[in-house]
């Protein structure tokens, strides 16, 4: 292992404690390591030196989080364009895709022995079609949300599935996710959880003004795309991974299909996912045999 780029949120990683610690932890096992923050830090030093992180991704062979699913995401796209493996420490609330929590960061040493595991999950690519031109490229590892601004209407969005009409959404809004996505924004729309390593969409309308609203699962191989109706009088926005909002405008077509990049995750335990949906979103403690 050439090198491990450890990414501390600075706003969960009080002092960047735990990241100093996991270099401890690393460096001892006979693994070089970098701090790079995820992004800019306002206000105050850093206390350990850092480097911009473009320039250490060419020779590095692994990204650590430390902070909350929030810090995975915004770093997803960039270590999936750059092949490299993840590995996510929590310092946040729930954590879906973290590997291991604040008390478990001595298992970092199996790293340097090779023990661990890789788990791919698929992404999305979403682009938006504006007068037959493409104005807006992204691509996200949990979900791509279109939905209403600010004022409290109800908005109407035509859904399509390749050729197919799904129907029209009315309510605030849809989230198409990734298997990986499902335990978030989808989930709270009343969308099913899907195994994170499955190739899978999941449509759910949000706060559907309807008695029947349906969340669907689609194939991967399948083409979405979402057209607003009425977007003068009621602004809609796009939004991936919780990222920066891009206004939409009437006509636009948002277009999602599976892209061809992954996001790789480094396991270091056996914990299934059925145990961390049991752990972390009802508080019960895992079965015992």
């Amino acid at each position: 292992m050439k090198k491990v780029i450890l990414c501390p949120n600075p706003y969960r990683d009080t002092g960047l404690a735990a990241a100093r610690e996991a270099a401890e932890i690393l460096n001892a096992a006979g693994i070089r390591t970098v701090f790079c923050l995820p992004f800019r830090m306002e206000g105050g030093e850093c206390p350990v030196p850092t480097r911009p992180l473009h320039q250490e991704l060419r020779n590095s062979s692994m990204i650590i989080t430390f902070g909350g699913d929030g810090t995975i995401l915004h770093l997803a796209k960039t270590a999936a364009m750059r092949g490299l493996p993840m590995l996510g420490v929590n310092m946040g609330s729930l954590g879906f895709m973290s590997e291991l929590e604040r008390n478990e960061m001595h298992l970092l040493k199996n790293l340097a022995a090779g023990q661990f595991q890789r788990e791919r999950r698929m992404m999305l690519d979403v682009s938006v079609f504006r007068e037959g031109r493409r104005v807006y490229d992204n691509c996200g590892l949990n979900d791509a949300v279109v939905t209403k601004g600010a004022v409290a209407r109800i908005i109407r969005l035509d859904v399509m599935v390749g050729m197919a009409a799904l129907g029209v959404i009315e309510g605030d809004g849809v989230v198409v996710a990734t298997p990986t996505g499902s335990t978030g924004y989808s989930l709270s729309a009343g969308g099913p959880i899907v195994e994170p390593t499955a190739r899978n969409f999941v449509v759910s309308p949000i706060c559907a003004h309807s008695i029947q609203s349906n969340s669907y699962v689609m194939s991967a191989t399948s083409t979405i795309s979402v057209r607003p109706r009425d977007v003068g009088r009621k602004p809609v926005f796009l939004s991936v991974d919780g990222g920066r909002a891009f206004s939409l405008r009437a006509g636009d077509e948002v277009v999602i299909k599976n892209s061809r990049y992954e996001t790789e995750l480094i396991r270091l335990s056996d914990k299934s996912i059925y145990e961390i949906l049991r752990t972390k979103m009802t508080g019960v403690l895992p079965y015992e045999k």
